[in-house]
């Protein structure tokens, strides 16, 4: 092991020039104090290494000096398709072997080659897990990995979604794959071959018995065609559904690239209102379910109709979650400040935040400025009634009455058709029609 390192060392100083102490020990990951050892080592053994002192300095090698010891051992080459992913190969416990043969790779080129190979390294960062995905703790990777590289059988403790949840297996591992940040391992048993979670494996021990590998068997082959089948599997249903322009646009950001997919291929053209019907596939009922929710007023499902059922009733539930308590109008609800109908707009003919109610007081929306005393009441009015299209055009909207009293308050909701309610908080002018 300390060979490999002394000569990792002599090539970090080969490639990169003039190193401190402390850069040589985080590259090799090591100790300063080990640094120290090793130069002493190099030096021993007739290595024309210097040390520079001063805020500049470092340890360097003779100008002109160039190691010949280039050649990969069989564990290091092993690792050169994990070129451009330290991250997996550190998982994978590959990392000092890889940075190894990338330092004899890159000692081994010539000049213009090396400098072009260092522009790419600098110039281009593989990140392979998606956004919002942090790497999933992987403790029994090294011993998944080991048992692949030695082509022996492995026995886990498998965490599954069915019941029972736990179970143990005795597998043929076959390969590992690194999907979207996520380890797989495939494997063989009882003549089946598929994929298991790494993360979901909770113990694992390596036997002493070979690993059977089936007869012509492809990787990289195998784990395209499962794919395909996983995927075509998992959405075994769909939903007709209408679309808006927005949601259209959200899919892309809300559906995983699947649905995505074929929501795009399949919407037809748009109708006046713009929206569009297409077909989404969904896993179940529940799936498509939570799926479409999310995306509020701008998906209608028009099939299948227990699909629209449920999000009937998730509307009618949120309506009831969110209803104002009975009595109490639209209290606290208005249009925006200054928007047409809105209280405090030129459309309420005050041409400001308030108004003088036939009592004196003073009239501001709900959510405006404060004019500098407690309200005493609120006054709502409703789409349709002569109030409503009076004091706010046609929309719902809502006032406070300030600076006056109970009084001044029923003389306001006078003027706008209504009368004064208590339902056990302010005083509320209601002046919504009858039901």
């Amino acid at each position: 092991m300390r060979a490999g390192r002394l000569v990792s060392l002599l090539l970090l100083l080969q490639t990169r020039g003039r190193m401190t102490a402390q850069a040589l020990a985080d590259e090799l990951e090591v100790s300063v104090r080990t640094v120290y050892r090793d130069v002493e080592a190099l030096g021993a053994a007739g290595v024309p290494i210097y040390a520079d002192r001063g805020p500049a300095g470092g340890y360097r090698l003779l100008d002109g000096y160039r190691t010949r010891l280039t050649g990969l051992t069989g564990a290091e080459a092993g690792t050169l398709f994990l070129a451009g992913m330290p991250g997996a190969a550190a998982e994978l416990g590959l990392g000092s072997l890889l940075a190894a043969a990338q330092l004899k790779l890159r000692a081994a080129l010539p000049g213009d080659l090396a400098r072009r190979a260092d522009l790419v390294r600098d110039r281009f960062h593989l990140d392979a897990p998606g956004w919002f995905h942090g790497d999933e703790p992987v403790p029994h990777l090294a011993t998944v990995a080991g048992a692949v590289w030695d082509a022996r059988r492995l026995r886990v403790r498998y965490l599954r979604w069915k019941r029972p949840r736990e179970v143990e297996r005795e597998l043929n591992p076959l390969g590992v794959v690194l999907k979207a940040g996520r380890w797989y391992l495939v494997a063989e048993r009882d003549g089946r071959v598929t994929a298991y979670r790494v993360s979901n494996v909770l113990d694992s021990t390596v036997l002493d018995e070979p690993a059977e590998r089936p007869p012509g068997f492809d990787l990289a082959r195998h784990w395209r065609e499962w794919t395909e089948r996983y995927e075509r599997s998992v959405y075994t249903g769909q939903a007709t559904v209408r679309v808006s322009p927005a949601a259209l646009r959200m899919m892309s950001f809300l559906f995983v690239p699947e649905m995505y997919r074929v929501a795009h291929a399949c919407a037809g053209p748009p109708g006046p209102d713009g929206w569009r019907t297409t077909v989404v596939p969904i896993e179940s009922l529940q799936h498509g379910h939570l799926q479409l929710l999310r995306f509020g007023a701008e998906v209608e499902v028009l099939a299948p109709a227990e699909l629209r059922a449920r999000i009937q009733a998730s509307a009618r539930a949120l309506t009831e979650l969110y209803a104002v308590p009975s009595g109490a109008g639209s209290v606290g609800v208005t249009s925006p400040p200054g928007s047409p109908g809105s209280l405090g707009s030129p459309a309420d003919g005050t041409g400001g935040s308030g108004s003088s109610s036939p009592g004196g007081s003073v009239v501001d929306s709900v959510g405006g400025g404060v004019l500098g005393s407690p309200a005493v009441g609120v006054v709502t009015t409703s789409p349709g009634s002569a109030s409503g299209d009076s004091l706010a055009g046609a929309g719902t909207a809502a006032a406070v009455v300030r600076d006056g009293s109970a009084d001044g308050l029923a003389d306001t909701c006078r003027s706008v058709g209504g009368s004064v309610q208590r339902a056990g908080g302010p005083e509320v002018c209601d002046s919504s029609p009858a039901p």
